[in-house]
């Protein structure tokens, strides 16, 4: 068993839940994928986990925090959280849908910390998404 589907049947297991074939391809694909919107992970499992299994495999691993969705307007993409995936940030656009993974920054995270620090709080976790038109998009306008 690969370290990422041992990793994910530990915190399965610590939860009280087990390892299926259904969750083992849910985590595969969102593994090997960009972010899915719900309907693109159903077409891409296809016949092997059912329509019902994967919104239930989804909420599962969203309680749970294996997974965390993506707010692109009043639509939603899911991909692995942090604990499964390196730490990133996303920009978004808003023509096409086009999302990209934004590379590391060590000053805009220090920054973050800093503001969260400053306002007294206590920062577990964070999500930035930027939003605007990616470059072909803001070229055909």
């Amino acid at each position: 068993m690969n370290p990422e589907l041992k990793k994910l049947s530990e915190v399965l297991k610590n939860k009280g839940q087990s390892l299926t074939n259904p969750r083992k391809l849910v985590f595969e694909v969102l593994s090997s994928h960009k972010p899915q919107t719900m309907n693109e992970l159903i077409n891409l499992l296809g016949k092997s986990v059912d329509r019902a299994s994967v919104y239930r495999t989804v909420g599962l691993f969203e309680s749970l925090g294996i997974t965390q969705r993506l707010a692109l307007g009043w639509k939603y993409k899911i991909e692995l959280s942090d604990a499964f995936t390196h730490h990133h940030h996303h920009f978004s656009c808003m023509k096409c849908g086009l999302i990209i993974t934004l590379q590391d920054n060590s000053d805009l995270e220090a920054s973050i910390s800093l503001l969260a620090k400053s306002q007294g709080l206590t920062m577990t976790d964070h999500q930035l998404e930027i939003r605007g038109l990616c470059q072909d998009c803001a070229s055909s306008t």
